[in-house]
């Protein structure tokens, strides 16, 4: 017997929409985030902010800078949070050897696509990218439209 599932939106912290409208999305991968117990209290109340973050391999590992974590005035008396810390990235050996390799031979860039919640653990979307010119992004723009009119004909019919 099937049971209910939860709709995947309800797990979803924060989205990078700039992300995907700067980008052409090449590969993703999954990781986990190395937090602090002020930030994931942050988190569960939604003052996460994505959208100047990005992240960066330094020493064989992958961290997130830019992201910006607004500290709850409860939550965090006792300690200075930092909103804006460089935060590890949790990844496999393989996964960071395949990003590096991407990014130093390919002229790839990785950028952070979500948050989101995963047996309550904080996940954070990765993406290996190639940045978008303007002519691309106007080309997004008028398929976008041109999709949305279809529709909007589709249901009038």
């Amino acid at each position: 017997m099937a049971g209910k599932k939860k709709p995947n939106n309800s797990s979803t912290i924060a989205l990078n929409k700039r992300a995907k409208h700067e980008y052409f999305i090449e590969e993703k991968f999954e990781a986990g985030l190395a937090l602090q117990g002020w930030e994931v209290k942050s988190l569960r109340d939604g003052k996460v902010n994505l959208t100047e973050s990005y992240v960066m391999i330094r020493d064989g590992e992958a961290f997130l800078f830019g992201c910006h974590i607004s500290p709850l005035q409860t939550a965090s008396t006792h300690i200075n949070p930092d909103p804006i810390r460089t935060r590890k990235l949790l990844l496999h050996k393989r996964e960071l050897g395949r990003i590096f390799g991407a990014v130093a031979k390919q002229g790839l860039t990785c950028v952070p696509l979500a948050l989101y919640w995963k047996k309550g653990y904080v996940k954070c979307e990765i993406a290996l990218a190639k940045g978008k010119k303007l002519h691309d992004k106007r080309a997004t723009e008028k398929e976008r439209d041109w999709n949305r009119e279809k529709q909007r004909v589709m249901r009038h019919q």
